[in-house]
């Protein structure tokens, strides 16, 4: 797993960068810009594209890996696997992120996708139909579970650094929200036994729109009650503290609601989830940087001009990871030509506070 020791020998390594491209993760450091990989085919030319892309990126100063088992049908994440293996880097200077909440197809999209799941999920005990939103959501501690094993596997690692909960407000659908902050918290509960027995490192929540939109919007879910579901479940394990320590949430120029929208109620009254995650020690990881390439073509004008970098996709880079309290943006990589784009990103300035702010006057 990333180690202090190993993430400080990285960033010492690679020295080029402008100020503030290293942030801190814990104790270590990992690089401001991290390698997203969900979008692309689920194809052996594009498996093999990823793996070039973060094999280059890992080798040029970018120390963050995102997957989830559901990427591409467990294909990103044996990717990601491969590409680490065949790196010029010390595993103890990556940082590797996944995801367990979506049913995964294995390595293609089935003929019947419903026969599937019902005949290798549910069929199996592994899922209780009950369970299960939508015929593709799950966060059941015991499929929780099933899912980290057939990660680990996949990345073929003895230790996945940060594990999330993947959508939980996708439970929302069929569940109430105290059902869903109770599901949390049993899943919690066992993330906590999988680190006290060396399987993960530290774990979270990756959401969709869960802690950007507002407090009376359906599929919100409280940072705080969500914090405080994750120290309970630390004492249930019988951990002096919780190893809950991340969220990953969207933000880039036409999704900016996590910092402009005030949902979470803090010690003087309600915060965006940005500043929320911040005074409460978390790390935030950004997700859809350039929205999936739309940001590469179209970024307002008043926004583009205040930010630094050489393509306008560089630009969009730059102000996620310009955001108050973010540790890390990540951005889809799936070539070599994109993932040198993304890491020199890194050589430019972020936006200061003053400067971001300004943005929103």
């Amino acid at each position: 797993m990333a180690t202090r020791e190993g993430t400080w020998a990285y960033r010492d390594a690679h020295d080029d960068f402008a100020r503030t491209f290293f942030r801190r993760f814990g104790d270590g450091i990992i690089s401001s810009i991290g390698v997203g990989t969900y979008l692309g085919d689920p194809t052996d030319e594009r498996d093999e594209r990823y793996e070039e892309a973060i094999r280059t990126a890992l080798e040029s100063g970018v120390n963050v890996v995102d997957t989830a088992i559901n990427y591409r049908h467990q294909r990103s994440e044996r990717a990601v696997g491969r590409a680490l293996a065949d790196a010029d880097i010390d595993r103890e200077a990556a940082v590797v992120a996944t995801k367990g909440g979506f049913v995964p197809f294995d390595g293609e999209r089935p003929a019947d996708p419903g026969a599937f799941v019902k005949r290798e999920y549910v069929d199996t005990g592994l899922v209780d139909r009950a369970d299960l939103v939508g015929g593709q959501h799950c966060i059941a501690p015991a499929y929780i579970d099933d899912q980290l094993d057939r990660s680990l596997d996949n990345l073929g690692l003895d230790t996945i650094d940060l594990y999330y909960v993947h959508n939980p407000e996708t439970q929302l659908a069929e569940k109430s929200h105290e059902q869903v902050y109770g599901q949390l918290e049993a899943a919690f509960e066992r993330l906590e036994e999988r680190v006290d027995a060396g399987d993960i490192d530290h774990y979270g929540v990756a959401t969709w729109d869960a802690f950007r939109v507002s407090a009376d919007h359906e599929t919100y879910l409280s940072l705080p009650e969500v914090i405080k579901r994750a120290r309970a479940a630390a004492q249930s394990a019988g951990n002096t503290a919780t190893h809950f320590r991340a969220v990953q949430l969207p933000f880039n120029v036409f999704m900016a609601d996590a910092f402009t929208v005030t949902a979470h109620e803090g010690a003087d009254g309600p915060q965006s989830a940005l500043w929320f995650a911040h005074e409460a020690g978390l790390d935030v990881f950004t997700s859809a940087a350039i929205m999936q390439g739309r940001l590469a073509t179209e970024m307002p004008e008043r926004v583009e001009t205040k930010l630094s970098g050489e393509t306008r996709a560089q630009r969009a880079i730059n102000f996620a990871r310009s955001a108050p309290g973010v540790t890390c943006s990540l951005v889809g990589t799936g070539s070599v030509e994109h993932a040198r784009e993304n890491v020199d990103a890194g050589r430019y300035e972020p936006l200061g506070a003053d400067a971001f702010d300004a943005v929103f006057e």
